[in-house]
């Protein structure tokens, strides 16, 4: 051993001994690593020819075709008399493209809507977009959505409040969640999940698990950011090793995994820690292999619900968010990669 170290250069020793110590002191097993920063975007600069990647499910820049043809596309759409959906010539700093998708709600007419595609089905899918929210945008009720259902519709079902079974759907939302007014509109990001070992609410009915990131990440107004989602199916019904993460600008911020650290499991989720806690006993998203992630749900929904909830008396009736450059996939995507 000794002869072995004396070959290791001073930075290594003080390195191995660190992870050493860590490992003594928190006893915690060594958590898988994900990447960060370009991913399958590193080899298409400005997203150009990205969609034909072999490794990509779905892909939408909305830079072709009118609103009913990209709805075909897509193969659901909802756009309530039309007033909810356009476009805009406002797109992300990075993007190589001219126009973006603007989806508005204006409460008393509508509730937002949405655009929602299926894919062949496949055991773990990264889902990448970009989100701009207008800088007086409220607080929203529920957001984009990605997940499995068995067998696989051409719309989104609803069955809010009930537990999946756990062979025929699972559901992750990605939102933004204001913790009853504690943050400011839209909130912080927030994974709404149904799965089939979900908690039970208080109400005794079943209302999606939140889960955060150790660290609050507030959903910014005005400005363009790069969201990235990875769900990863466990490989067998038995196995806990299904996988959630979170990317926000190509930086990860939340990978919860088996043996992550977290704060007491409630019906209302739970956060990650970075210290204390208890170990995630990992996720058994399914029973069955036949159940796959098998769609993407491009959902802007909002109500005076979410208002009530956070404490807002007279909220902004209007509620305006952008999106672009859509890219889902079945490995890590990263952000837009600049042209030059």
């Amino acid at each position: 051993m000794l002869r072995f170290l004396c070959r290791m250069s001073l930075p290594t020793i003080l390195l191995v001994a660190t992870l050493a110590l860590f490992t003594v002191k928190t006893g915690q097993p060594q958590l898988p690593r994900l990447p960060q920063g370009y991913g399958l975007s590193s080899r298409y600069p400005g997203d150009i020819g990205i969609e034909n990647d072999p490794t990509v499910l779905f892909a939408e820049n909305f830079e072709r075709g009118t609103l009913e043809e990209i709805a075909k596309k897509w193969g659901n759409i909802s756009n309530k008399d039309g007033k909810v959906m356009s476009f805009s010539n406002d797109v992300p700093p990075e993007s190589s493209g001219k126009r973006s998708l603007q989806m508005t709600a204006t409460l008393g007419e509508n509730t937002g809507g949405h655009l929602y595609t299926r894919f062949r089905g496949v055991d773990v899918a990264f889902a990448r977009f970009y989100v701009k929210f207008a800088d007086d945008c409220g607080y929203i009720h529920h957001f984009v959505t990605i997940g499995g259902y068995n067998p696989p519709t051409p719309w989104p079902q609803g069955r809010a409040g009930e537990k999946p079974c756990g062979d025929e759907r699972v559901t992750v939302g990605i939102e933004p969640y204001g913790d009853y007014g504690r943050f400011p509109p839209p909130g912080i990001w927030n994974f709404y999940c149904y799965w089939h070992e979900m908690k039970i609410s208080a109400d005794g009915k079943y209302w999606g698990n939140g889960l955060r990131p150790s660290k609050p990440q507030l959903v910014p107004q005005g400005k363009w950011q790069c969201v990235e989602v990875m769900l990863k199916l466990n490989s067998e019904p038995n196995k806990p090793d299904g996988e959630l993460a979170l990317w926000l600008d190509g930086e990860l911020v939340a990978h919860f995994v088996k043996g992550a650290m977290r704060s007491r499991w409630t019906g209302m989720g739970f956060s990650l820690v970075d210290e204390g806690g208890e170990p995630f006993e990992g996720f058994r998203w399914r029973t069955s292999k036949d159940l796959k992630v098998n769609f993407f749900w491009l959902l802007l929904y909002v109500t005076e619900h979410a208002s009530r909830q956070n404490k807002v008396t007279n909220p902004n009736p209007i509620a305006r968010v952008w999106f672009d450059d859509i890219v889902v996939a079945t490995q890590y995507i990263g952000p837009i990669k600049p042209l030059r």
